[in-house]
């Protein structure tokens, strides 16, 4: 069951919430990085990506570089912009977007359970990336982002959820984007207990964003049990910060592929070779409506791919080769196209459902030859389903919003 605990955490100053809260660092470039926090010295993405303190031709993995990042987060602390609770509390936090909202309890959880397969995952991680937020976690003895946990609903967690919501938030602010975050507290020693209990019967939980951010803390973790022979299995550094939400309220956009030729195929034989594997029908600029379809732009015209009815069966019996990006990597991708590792491969980008259909259009039509492929959204429940069989997803099968902001819930521990 999963071991989902309260805390002490280090979080911002209520007026300066909406000034400190900012996107994941993993959604930025360097450049990109950089470029954001000019004019806004509170945005946390200072301290998530502190190398954006140097120049630009600075070793952004130097020891200096994550050391910075220690010495503003203190500095920080010291000038009152961010506070620390005096007791363990739960923190309920809700994100709106589109008239959308999704509530998660903000907590602790086990680096044990994810050892143990109880914090189920779907992905494997990048050691580069890995090792860079390891040395941030280290030398700052924090954990600044969350990470996305996903569980199954519970009834009885819903209602204290709800109760919760009833306060007046500590954080209540509409960022840039137009997504609207609210924050409660939860200190109330009955309502604690009576989510610890309510978790503890949760036989699972699920990394729905963050893997490397997860494995990250869980390194760092094991780390600090060999630096103090004599831990109980209490300290903080046993735990690492998440985000859990019920899997009814979370909402999977699409992502889609873009490919830059047809693998030396003229139109006409990449059409043929298609059509055994869909059903191909002229479309309008338009989502696909449906599992098992399709929507491909090639040449300026926009066509509905829908998978043959022999092929689906086949494929619906494994819980990764049901998936709709699946479908499309396997008799696609690979066998015509020739992009064999879709990580690796420079022929094909992935783009995020938020950027809309129309970014795919202008990337084909600046570019004469390619194709593109927007793709009926992953479901929860496959994601789900796949974490379960302790299978992997494909790459880039997921893209989650709104995305939960760095800086709001910070998780301190023993050095």
């Amino acid at each position: 069951m999963a071991q989902v605990l309260p805390f002490r955490a280090i979080r911002p100053h209520q007026k300066a919430a909406a000034d400190v809260a900012a996107l994941p660092y993993d959604v930025y470039s360097r450049a990109e990085a950089k470029e954001a926090v000019k004019g806004h010295p509170l945005s946390f993405l200072n301290i998530d990506r502190p190398e954006t303190q140097f120049p630009d031709d600075h070793d952004m993995y130097g020891k200096d570089v994550y050391a910075k990042a220690n010495e503003m987060l203190e500095e920080e602390r010291a000038e009152g912009i961010f506070i620390q609770d005096e007791q363990p509390c739960y923190y309920v936090y809700e994100l709106t977007m589109d008239g959308r909202a999704q509530s998660g309890l903000v907590a602790l959880s086990s680096i044990d359970d994810y050892l143990n397969g109880v914090c189920k995952k779907h992905e494997n991680t990048v050691a580069k990336k890995e090792a860079d937020r390891i040395h941030h976690v280290d030398t700052t003895s924090a954990q600044t982002g969350p990470i996305f946990l996903a569980y199954r609903a519970q009834e009885a967690i819903d209602a204290l959820i709800a109760k919760a919501k009833k306060q007046t938030p500590i954080y209540d602010f509409t960022a840039d984007d137009g997504v609207i975050h609210r924050v409660w507290i939860i200190k109330e020693e009955a309502d604690i207990k009576a989510l610890k209990d309510a978790f503890a019967q949760v036989p699972c939980t699920y990394i729905a964003d963050g893997h490397h951010r997860a494995a990250s803390a869980v390194k760092v973790g094991l780390k600090r049990r060999k630096e103090h022979s004599d831990y109980t299995g209490n300290e903080e550094f046993n735990y690492f910060l998440s985000v859990l939400f019920p899997d009814n309220q979370l909402k999977i956009l699409d992502y889609n592929r873009f490919v830059k030729d047809l693998n030396g195929l003229d139109q006409d034989t990449f059409m043929n070779k298609l059509s055994k594997i869909f059903t191909i029908t002229p479309s309008d600029q338009s989502h696909p409506t449906h599992k098992g379809q399709v929507k491909m732009y090639l040449d300026h015209r926009w066509y509905a791919l829908d998978v043959k009815d022999a092929i689906a069966k086949v494929r619906d019996n494994d819980p990764v080769d049901r998936l709709d990006v699946a479908l499309l990597q396997d008799e696609v991708l690979t066998p015509i196209l020739g992009i064999k590792d879709p990580r690796t491969d420079e022929r094909i980008h992935f783009v995020g459902g938020i950027r809309g259909l129309g970014e795919l259009v202008k990337d084909v039509d600046q570019l004469p030859g390619s194709v593109a492929f927007a793709m009926y959204p992953t479901q929860i429940s496959e994601l789900l389903a796949v974490a379960d069989a302790k299978r992997l997803m494909p790459p880039k099968s997921t893209w989650f919003e709104p995305k939960l902001r760095s800086g709001l819930f910070i998780h301190a521990f023993e050095r």
